[in-house]
């Protein structure tokens, strides 16, 4: 099992990975714009705060060649760097070339088991379901995190499912349990993971008690 953070924020990062917990962090456009910082920028950023993190670096172009080429000039930053292709039919050719050059490639916005098995044929290392998306429009994300471990396990497929668009902690471990290999969320529901009244309750008992012993 490993947590993704879905940021690009320096002090989020940073925040996690003081706790061991972290094993890498996750971006797109949307993430990458928020910052106010040039992506090549960010990315170098966020490597510094950790280089044994995974980063995911996605393209900004839909035309398989400038996929490919964007691909290959940020997997120059450090090993470390994963590429992310949209699940688009000149996102796969993409896939297939980077792969062939031992690119490490993640395909994203998987919305049914069909796009992640053709994403695991093209070389996909990762394929990442949007999960929250999924369930806000009435669909069943669980079952299919479900389903797509199943392909995987009985056809012995090395791709790992990174389930993203997560929108409550309580469904983290869930997600674990349905299948996924990583799980990537946005730093309040990784801080909140850590969270339970009875915690600190209990921990508030404790220094009760520990009073009442003589020092």
């Amino acid at each position: 099992m490993q947590i993704f953070l879905d940021t690009a924020n320096i002090a989020d990062i940073q925040k996690a990975n003081s706790l061991g917990c972290l094993s890498g962090v996750t971006t797109n456009p949307s993430i990458i714009s928020r910052e106010k910082t040039p992506l090549i920028e960010a990315v170098k950023n966020i490597l510094h705060v950790n280089d044994t993190l995974k980063v995911l670096v996605e393209v900004t172009s839909r035309k398989t060649e400038e996929m490919i080429q964007q691909g290959i000039e940020f997997s120059k930053l450090s090993p470390q760097v994963i590429i992310k292709i949209p699940a688009i039919g000149n996102g796969l050719a993409a896939v297939k070339e980077l792969s062939s050059m031992g690119i490490s490639t993640t395909v994203t916005l998987i919305f049914t088991a069909n796009q992640a098995v053709l994403a695991s044929m093209a070389g996909a290392d990762y394929i990442a379901p949007f999960a929250g998306r999924l369930d806000d429009i009435g669909s069943d994300s669980m079952e299919l995190v479900r389903s797509i471990k199943r392909i995987f396990l009985m056809h012995k497929v090395q791709t790992n499912i990174i389930t993203a668009s997560v929108r409550s902690p309580l469904l983290v471990a869930k997600y674990f349990e349905a299948g996924s290999d990583i799980v990537t969320v946005p730093y309040n529901i990784f801080s909140a993971m850590m969270l339970h009244p009875l915690t600190e309750t209990g921990l508030q008992k404790f220094e009760q008690d520990w009073l009442k012993v003589p020092q």
